[in-house]
């Protein structure tokens, strides 16, 4: 592997959420972080090498996005997804969560119903709360730990009223890659009821073997009209802190409505390093992202194979897409408070599933996009602290 995602940087004392804050921040403690959705890999050498390129040349001053730009991400969507846009589609935004405020903003008013698919990333609801919306939970549902739409409730909540539609694909935390006839079903109910959706594309390339990622928006230009497809390279290449996003809306109505929500809070100037980062990774990182995926899937092998062995009474579900796996707790016999204190007691912090909200009771989200000695330490001490007693 020409890549070195086995080296254990010390990330401590860097200002980093997932080291430096709450139980891994205590350094009182010996705390294995695996909660937030970053992974402790440097970025690709090429991203590095763009930026740095930047530093020496000295001058950091304002930026606009280069036509150069445009078609390393146009290519990227082509190749990777068979899709083809147009660069007249595209706005950049500092992330993905500000690019779901903003599609809250633009589409809805204060009042309005908008549909939210639990257990979900939770800033979702957080971003429909805080604009004064009504948050409606689509819950899915779950089969032995295989999760899928429940579309005849989706249907009534369109009938009822709902407005938007905050879509996870693929799906965090439950690890779902939505299969084009499911996407499918969902686009004809949201094309009926003319529901617009803004669909959380971030973990698009996070995608194993046997699934494919298939961006809504490509789906058919009625879909397409009603889609905002948010995305980024963040989770993909590890770069979340230099707050890049692409915002892709073909429909020129919907693209103005964004954009003047966008004006009216400033947010006209996209920061330089996201944009050389951002056009680094698409032109040059798939070697990176090939051997990254190949790492993540041996990760995931080694979950199942520990919590199989130490504690089998810990479900793990179904891996299809992200490096964030969903543990079934219920088993252990603890409730939710007693389950994160066992955990953090025993030295590991994951993400707690009722963060997710409904749906998430007695479930753990565990982050494996790590080396993996730091790996294997955590998942020796999720099974001290959660074996059979």
């Amino acid at each position: 592997m020409p890549f070195d995602f086995d080296r254990l940087i010390d990330r401590r004392g860097s200002g980093s959420v997932k080291w430096d804050t709450g139980p891994a921040g205590d350094r009182t403690r010996d705390v294995v972080p695996a909660w937030v959705a970053d992974m402790d890999f440097a970025a690709p050498p090429e991203v590095c090498d763009a930026i740095r390129a930047r530093l020496d040349h000295g001058v950091l001053g304002y930026s606009v996005r280069r036509r150069s730009y445009d078609e390393a991400l146009a290519g990227w969507m082509a190749q990777r997804f068979g899709w083809t846009i147009d660069p007249d589609w595209l706005l950049t935004v500092p992330g993905v969560v500000p690019a779901v405020y903003l599609a809250v903003q633009a589409f809805t008013e204060p009042g309005d119903r908008v549909v939210i698919q639990s257990p979900v990333y939770h800033p979702f609801p957080r971003a429909v709360e805080a604009n004064g919306r009504e948050v409606v939970r689509n819950r899915l549902v779950e089969d032995g730990l295989h999760y899928r739409m429940d579309l005849d409730d989706l249907a009534r909540a369109f009938a009822g009223g709902a407005r938007l539609l905050i879509l996870c694909s693929p799906h965090n935390p439950v690890g779902r890659v939505w299969r084009r006839d499911e996407l499918e079903a969902l686009a004809a109910l949201c094309v009926r009821h003319q529901v617009v959706v803004l669909s959380d594309e971030i973990h698009q390339d996070i995608v194993f073997p046997g699934h494919r990622h298939v961006p809504l928006a490509s789906l058919g230009p009625e879909i397409a009209a009603l889609t905002v497809t948010a995305t980024a390279p963040n989770k993909t290449f590890n770069i979340a802190g230099l707050q890049a996003g692409n915002v892709l809306i073909s429909d020129p109505g919907r693209r103005k409505q964004y954009r003047t929500v966008m004006s009216r809070l400033g947010l006209h100037v996209t920061n330089l390093m996201a944009l050389i980062a951002c056009e680094a990774a698409y032109r040059h990182g798939e070697p990176w992202l090939a051997a990254l995926l190949e790492y993540l899937e041996a990760n995931a092998r080694l979950v199942h194979e520990v919590l199989g062995t130490r504690a089998p009474h810990i479900g793990v579900a179904p891996l299809e897409g992200t490096y964030l796996m969903w543990l079934d707790c219920r088993r252990v016999g603890l409730d939710d408070d007693a389950l994160g204190r066992r955990l953090i007691e025993t030295g590991v912090w994951l993400d707690q599933g009722t963060k997710f909200g409904p749906g998430g009771e007695r479930f753990q989200r565990l982050n494996i996009g790590c080396p993996r000695a730091t790996l294997a330490l955590a998942l020796e001490r999720i099974a001290t602290a959660l074996e059979a007693r």
